[in-house]
């Protein structure tokens, strides 16, 4: 098995790539660094843009951790892992534009590794991409599905992409509101069948996210908007908020583990707003949102 500094050679790679053609995109506003250690073991680089002209946020954190004793989160899902040494490496960003037409985004890609003295115990690969829009456009749902089932096509196609597109239909959902956290993509967790074909795919979805995301950036970044559009942005970024907090297992794993609680919760956005029984009205833009936050077939219904 090759030496995970592999993979973090990988990420590194990946995180220089992302915020260079965001800061290109995005044309006025560059990325901050932070480098920070973690006590327990490792640490990691956390890169923020801020108030740009297309993104009034924009985060996207490496982190290399370890240690000897497994959090909560993960020791009571793998009982198996008790009283092992582990290590894991990650690339995890999430996007807020400024404009309410260009959808919010979400990426992660990460690796794990359990060790019990020089015997590796257990590994995995997990990660995926969704988006989160607030005035979705048709077009820009079938281009993001598109690419995310173009990546999977050497890794079973079909098969592949209905899999990994469900089980993120099923992970981001917000099971006290019933709906989904926006349109999906590809989710994927405990990915250990063979080590190669494995990081070959994690590295698919790492690199085909900018190929995802950037068309629809360039689309809708101009496009005009007014407060009623930006004070829906607000609105619905609670349930951002409300996912993270509440149902997010990279969030609860992070926290458990004694991660940097300002990387952890880098992908809050900088503005949201609550409001106690809001209704969308009959036949409005707004309402038309709440169609498109279910499971659908979208390459089949929208092709």
């Amino acid at each position: 098995m090759p030496a995970i500094d592999t993979i973090r050679a990988y990420l590194t790679g990946l995180q220089d790539r992302i915020c260079a053609d965001i800061a290109a995109a995005d044309g006025s506003a560059t990325f901050h660094e932070d480098h920070w250690q973690r006590a327990e073991g490792g640490g990691g680089r956390t890169r923020i843009l801020r108030d740009g002209a297309v993104f009034e946020q924009a985060g996207i954190g490496f982190s290399d951790v370890s240690g000897n004793t497994l959090p909560p989160s993960a020791s009571v899902a793998r009982p198996e892992l008790a009283g092992t040494s582990w290590r894991a490496v990650g690339v995890s960003l999430v996007f807020h534009p400024r404009n309410p037409y260009l959808p919010t985004t979400h990426a992660n890609v990460r690796h794990f590794r359990a060790m019990r003295g020089d015997d590796t115990v257990a590994w995995w690969f997990g990660g995926g991409f969704d988006l989160t829009p607030f005035y979705p456009f048709d077009a820009d749902v079938l281009h993001w599905h598109r690419a995310a089932r173009a990546l999977c096509e050497p890794f079973g196609g079909d098969q592949r992409y209905d899999a990994h597109k469900r089980w993120c239909d099923e992970y981001f959902l917000l099971k006290h509101r019933n709906e989904t956290r926006g349109v999906g993509g590809l989710f994927f967790d405990d990915l250990h069948t063979d080590f190669d074909t494995d990081f070959a795919y994690l590295r698919a979805v790492g690199d085909g996210f900018l190929d995802a995301y950037l068309p629809i950036v360039e689309r809708r970044k101009h496009t005009p908007f007014g407060e009623r559009e930006r004070q829906f942005q607000l609105y619905r970024r609670g349930r951002y908020v409300e996912f993270n907090l509440v149902f997010d297992r990279g969030t609860l794993f992070g926290l458990q583990s004694g991660g940097r609680s300002e990387s952890i919760l880098m992908s809050l956005p900088p503005l949201v707003r609550w409001e106690y029984g809001y209704t969308p009205a009959a036949g409005s833009a707004e309402a038309r949102l709440a169609h498109y936050l279910r499971p659908r077939d979208w390459l089949r219904e929208l092709r």
